[in-house]
């Protein structure tokens, strides 16, 4: 399994076009054997059932602020603008509105967002089969982010793969292996499982606050691909990174983002992309627990490809 990579217990090698195929192949059976495409949505039973994890009451968002200043990460910078009151007004006697105006790019490297179902095409498809002809100049008339309208709500587990191999974070281009979920889960003694928000942690937040932005879309820590096989096993509902979920440079020759591919293609999963989770690491360790409520509720953007997003973790 060498291939010149660093060595290091569980390290995946490269994946070829025929390994990618034949494991999208796979995962898109498990898919349509599960009855999958109901888009990613925790079961009823299962949410009641995620409300046992509640027991301090604490909250803590999972989203990054978002970023209005460009950067190596974020040339597209979002736009937010004061449209009123006037200055005048401002300080005028009676009623006044401040107002506001805010842009932005749902899928760039800098910002938490979620990616809907309509987000990867996939040799002309879209997740279920559905014509790529169906992204229209209007907006995405199948499979849009307004699926998730009510929210994805359940059972939120954080795995910390930094924590695990003692590092404040992973190095861009690093991955994380099916192996390396399996000993986080010993370590943290949690386990994740069907219809699981599943949050992995990588350090790309804390790494982008103490060194500094670069171009994440060069090069970046991720998941290995072959790591979705287990996620698909255990069935869970989402995936949320703090970074892009996929590692760059792409570890699958002649695809550039498998794991999107992989999850919102073949398995139907909503992923989070560039999330943080600094602020509920030291919570999740105050409570000697890594498993909590989650609630995700995405805008309502009728046709939209995403979201921003703010991912609330509820101790």
């Amino acid at each position: 399994m060498s291939t010149g990579e660093e060595s290091r217990p569980g390290r995946e090698r490269r994946q070829s076009p025929a390994e990618f195929e034949a494991l999208y192949a796979a995962l898109r059976r498990r898919a349509t054997d599960a009855g999958g495409g109901s888009p990613g949505l925790v079961p009823p039973h299962l949410v009641k059932a995620a409300a046992d994890e509640i027991r301090s009451g604490r909250t803590v968002t999972l989203a990054a602020p978002v970023e209005t200043r460009s950067a190596p990460d974020n040339p597209e910078p979002a736009g937010h603008r004061l449209t009123g009151p006037s200055e005048d007004e401002a300080l005028a006697l009676g009623l006044h509105f401040a107002t506001d105006h805010f842009g932005m790019n749902v899928h760039g490297d800098a910002d938490s967002h979620l990616d809907a179902l309509c987000h990867v095409v996939w040799n002309g498809t879209l997740h279920g089969g559905v014509s790529a002809a169906s992204l229209t100049a209007d907006g995405a008339t199948a499979l849009s982010v307004e699926l998730a309208r009510d929210g994805l709500v359940g059972r939120g587990v954080l795995l910390d793969v930094p924590r695990l191999r003692g590092v404040p974070w992973l190095e861009p281009g690093d991955h994380v292996t099916a192996d390396d979920l399996l000993a986080a889960e010993r370590s943290q003694n949690v386990r994740f499982g069907e219809g699981d928000l599943l949050f992995v942690r990588v350090g790309h937040r804390r790494r982008r606050t103490e060194s500094g932005p670069w171009n994440a879309a060069r090069t970046r820590a991720g998941l290995h691909p072959a790591a979705m096989e287990l996620l698909a096993e255990r069935r869970v509902a989402a995936l949320g990174g703090d970074g892009n979920n996929d590692t760059a440079p792409s570890l699958t020759d002649g695809v550039e983002f498998p794991v999107h591919v992989l999850g919102v293609h073949a398995l139907g999963l909503y992923l989070m992309d560039y999330l943080q989770f600094e602020d509920l690491v030291p919570l999740c360790e105050q409570e000697g627990r890594w498993s909590f409520f989650c609630v995700v509720a995405p805008l309502r953007l009728v046709r939209a490809t995403g979201s921003p997003v703010n991912p609330i973790a509820i101790l």
